[in-house]
This record gives structure tokens, sequence and C-alpha cells, in this order.
């Protein structure tokens, strides 16, 4: 053993570490000899008969031929002026998805995809792009309609559904352009339904669709389908602290969408319904020790004035307080945001029932909304 160790005594490491390599080496091949070896005749191994495709996959495949064509690539570009040369440039902000919701072009989408794009660009599935102009938006629910004047021909409209009869655990699919990849499907189901989530105005959107279909960034903006291949979500957003899909997507329901994008086509904006009134902050209601919702004003003409609701007045030497809302429908209210949300479950025209505080009194007036 000593005369062992004494040969390899100041040997370069390196050599000794290819000499034990190349020991094992030979060591290896020769237990195994068969290992390693070459099969010149090795050919392909024989092509195993698949069978026809099972029921559930050709529905997939056939909701993907068929709404594919009308789902939108949207690519927005904002300009930056170089401090130097004060030249102009123009770079991409980001990319969203979108489909065509009529054969005159009008392409809906998040509102947070175009959200202050100096300019927005729409790729037809065909891999031809147009200039779109934007029509109108309602960054309250989070939707915007764009125009585009690409040929009739190349338009094909989506089918559109219904969100309200929506089961839990019902097949779902999310076509859309994730990370920039155009024309991608993913699926999944109904995760939950009766959701809420904020708006890029922090306004509460309501009845938002649950989906584990994989929502990426890309993917806003794109529809959420039925297995029937029809509209019933926009997707909107994810949640997820990485920002990448996690299983959780959320998407605007499609009987919003239904109710706000013809608002959008005919007037530029959403009209939502309300009251006519104007209200005291919630600090000012806590400092005069009330509960509910102090009316400030109620403006001329307004469907509150006909039903006599009644501001607050300023007399001389001090306020002659208006109504305080205390309940609509039966609905005990905390404030003005509850109130405004109760408000927007219905249509413009529709009538609501108000429980007030008056001179100490609880009455109850009813009141016709109206489009505020």
């Amino acid at each position: 053993m000593r005369s062992f160790r004494s040969s390899f005594q100041g040997k370069n490491p390196f050599v000794l570490s290819l000499l034990v390599v190349a020991v094992l080496y030979l060591l290896f091949h020769t237990l195994y000899p068969e290992l390693g070896r070459h099969d010149h005749n090795a050919e392909p191994k024989p092509i195993t008969a698949r069978g026809d495709l099972a029921d559930d996959e050709k529905n997939t495949i056939a909701v993907f031929r068929e709404v594919s064509p009308s789902v939108v690539y949207i690519t927005t570009i904002e300009l930056q002026r170089n401090l130097f040369t004060l030249n102009v440039y123009e770079i991409p902000k980001g990319t969203g998805s979108g489909f065509i919701w009529d054969k005159e072009g009008r392409i809906v989408t998040n509102y947070h995809v175009i959200a202050d794009a100096s300019r927005i660009e729409v790729t037809l599935a065909d891999h031809s792009t147009w200039k779109a102009a934007l029509v109108g938006a309602a960054p309250d629910r989070d939707l915007a309609v764009l125009q585009i004047t690409a040929p009739r021909d190349k338009l094909r409209p989506i089918m559109v559904g219904e969100s309200q009869d929506l089961l839990v655990g019902q097949k779902v699919f999310a076509i859309g352009n994730p990370f920039g990849l155009d024309q991608t499907l993913t699926t999944g189901v109904v995760s939950a339904l009766g959701r809420e989530i904020k708006s890029v105005t922090n306004r509460i959107i309501h009845n938002v669709i649950q989906t584990d279909a994989a929502i990426n960034p890309g993917n806003s903006g794109g529809p959420l389908l039925d297995s029937a291949g029809r509209l019933i979500g926009v997707n909107t957003m994810i949640y997820s602290p990485s920002g990448a899909n996690s299983g959780v997507g959320f998407a605007v329901p499609v009987h919003e969408v239904n109710r706000v994008v013809p608002q959008i086509i005919r007037h530029g904006k959403m009209f939502r319904p309300g009251l006519g009134i104007s209200v005291a902050p919630q600090s000012v209601v806590r400092e005069l020790n009330l509960e509910g919702i102090l009316i400030l004003n109620v403006a001329a003409g307004s469907s509150a004035e006909k039903a006599g609701l009644r501001g607050t007045k300023q007399v001389w030497g001090g306020l002659i307080l208006g109504d305080i809302i205390l309940g609509i429908n039966g609905v005990r209210l905390k404030d003005y945001n509850q109130l405004r949300d109760e408000v927007e479950k219905h249509q413009v025209g529709e009538t609501v029932t108000l429980t007030l505080l008056r001179d100490n009194h609880q009455i109850e007036i009813s009141v016709p909304l109206e489009a505020i």
C-alpha cells in the first residue's frame, strides 16, 4: 500500500482523474460488451392504428375550428419622444386578444388592453393586420369596442351565448394570444359563479365567471366559450402572484357584455342606471352621528326629483338635512358604494323602492331609474 501511494505522490490530479475514468470505461465494457453497439439493421417501429377520436376531442377540435376565425390579436403602440433629438418613436406597448362582434368590423376587447395606447393594430386569423379606431369604452366594466375597415368577407362575427344559466363544472374553452402566441386554445371548466373583481377604475364587476382554463398575459379580451362554441364571457384577468396562470381566471359574463357593447356602439360609452342624486361623503355622515346615505342634491328634472326626494338645504344659521337613504328594495345599506352596486343590478327604467329617514320618520318611496 505504501509503495502504491508513493508511486502517485506528486502526480497531477487531472492526470489521475483521466486515468481513473479510463480504467472504469474499460472495466464497464469488459463486463457489458453488448451495450453501446450499433445495430445496422435498425428500422422504424411499426405504427399502431389509433382508431377514431373520442367524442370529447372531436368537440374541442370543432369548437376551435369554428370560433378561431372570430378571434383577433391586438397590438398597442405608444409614442415616445427622444429628449435629445426630439424625434418621436413608436414602440410596442402591449398585446392582447379580442373577437369580431359584427360584419361592420367592430371588435370587442378589454379596456385595459387598449388603455392609453397611441395606436392600435388588429391582426385577424388570416394574419392580415388592420389599423383600429376606438369606438368607445366602459372602463367600469373593463370593456372596449374597436373598429377596423377589413372587408366583410374577412369578418366572421362570434356566436353569442348566455351566462345566466351556467353551471359549475361545465366545460369551457378560451382562445387567445398568450405571450404573443396567436390562436391558442386552452380548456377547463367553470370553477365558480357570482365572483366579484375590481375594474381598472376600482369599481366592482359583479357575477364574474371563474374558470381554470389557462389564461395568461395576452389572453385578456379574448372569448370564453361553452361547448357549443358560443361566447359566454370575456377573459379579463388572472389571480396569480407571479402574473402567470395559476388556475384561477376570471371572465366578464356575456349578459353584461351584450348589454354594454350596444351602448358603446350607439353612444361611445355606457349609460348606467341612476337616481339623479349626489350624496355627502361618509365622513360627514359619521361626524353628524348619522347612519345611512345623506342626500346633498337632487338634480332638477331627475327621476329622484319627480319622486319627491329631498336634498340638503343651507339656511340662515345652519342646514336642513335632506333624506337619508337607509335601504333599497329591502337591502340595508352602509355607504354609497353599496347603493351604487345595488342600483346597477337593475336596468334603466326599472323602479326601485328606497327606505328613507325623513324628519326622524322612516318612509318608503319608489323611484324609476334613469340613465346617467
